[in-house]
C-alpha cells in the first residue's frame, strides 16, 4: 500500500516507527543520500525538496491516483488521519498532539540538526555556533522534560508527537546530559523498549550497513547544496 523512500536518519526513523507501530503494509525504497540518489529525477517527482522521507500511497482515501507526500511531519499527520492511529480523534486532544508535532518539526529537529552539523561535521569549529545550538537544544530538552512531568507521553497517550521527537532525542552527540532531564530520560527509555521501535532501528541498521563513513564526496553532496543544485 505504501512505498517509503527512506534513509536511516532521524526523519526517516519517524516513518518506519509509525508504520511498524500500526502494521501498515509498506515497501521500503532506500535512497542513499550519501551518494546523491536524492537528486534522481524519479525521486524529485515525489520529493521536490530532494529530502527523505517521502511516501507514495497507492490506496489513498479519495480513491484516486497514487498520492505522493514529502516532509516527515506531513506524512505522520496524513498517516495518522488515514488510519485513525496515533493521532487523537477528539478535537482538543488532536490539536494538543499536532502542536507538539509542529514543535518538533519547527524547533527540535532544526536546532538539533544544526547542533550535529557544527559539532560534528563542520570543517572548522566555530565556538559561537556550537554554543548557540547546544544551548538551544538544551532549552528544548527542558521544555519537553517539563511537559513530561504531566503525563507518560508528550500529548497524553502515545502519538505521532512522541514518534516525531524520539529520533531527535535519541542521539548521544548533542552535548546534553540526559540525567539533567529525568522525565525526558524516563520517556526515552520507555519508547526505546517498544517492540515497533526496536524493529524500526533494526531495519535502519540493515539498510545503513552498506553506507561507508562520510568522505569528501559525500560531504559535498550533503552539505554543498545551493540554488545551483536545484536549478
Amino acid at each position: 500500500m505504501i512505498d517509503l523512500y527512506y534513509w536511516p536518519t532521524p526523519n526517516g526513523h519517524k516513518i518506519t516507527i509509525f508504520l511498524e507501530e500500526t502494521g501498515i503494509a509498506y515497501t521500503l525504497k532506500p535512497v542513499n543520500i550519501n551518494k546523491g540518489e536524492q537528486f534522481d529525477p524519479a525521486f524529485l517527482a515525489i520529493s521536490p525538496n530532494n529530502r527523505i522521507p517521502a511516501i507514495v500511497d497507492h490506496d489513498p482515501v479519495d480513491g484516486g491516483a497514487p498520492l505522493s507526500l514529502f516532509e516527515s511531519g506531513a506524512i505522520l499527520e496524513y498517516l495518522g488521519d488515514k488510519t485513525g492511529a496515533l493521532l487523537p480523534r477528539e478535537f482538543r486532544a488532536c490539536w494538543t498532539c499536532l502542536q507538539w508535532l509542529y514543535w518538533q518539526v519547527g524547533g527540535l529537529g532544526p536546532m538539533a540538526g544544526q547542533n550535529h552539523h557544527f559539532g560534528r561535521y563542520a570543517p572548522e569549529k566555530i565556538g559561537y555556533a556550537i554554543d548557540r545550538y547546544v544551548n538551544e537544544t538544551g532549552r528544548l530538552y527542558a521544555v519537553l522534560d517539563r511537559e513530561l512531568r504531566r503525563s507518560e507521553f508528550i500529548a497524553g497517550a502515545y502519538s505521532v508527537a512522541d514518534i516525531a521527537s524520539y529520533p531527535w532525542v535519541l542521539p548521544e552527540r548533542q552535548g546534553q546530559n540526559i540525567d539533567e532531564f529525568p522525565n525526558l530520560r524516563r520517556w526515552k527509555e520507555t519508547i526505546a523498549a517498544r517492540p515497533a521501535v526496536v524493529r524500526a532501528y533494526a531495519l535502519a541498521k540493515s539498510v545503513g550497513a552498506a553506507a561507508p563513513p562520510l568522505d569528501d564526496a559525500a560531504r559535498r553532496i550533503l552539505f554543498g547544496q545551493s540554488k545551483d543544485t536545484v536549478r
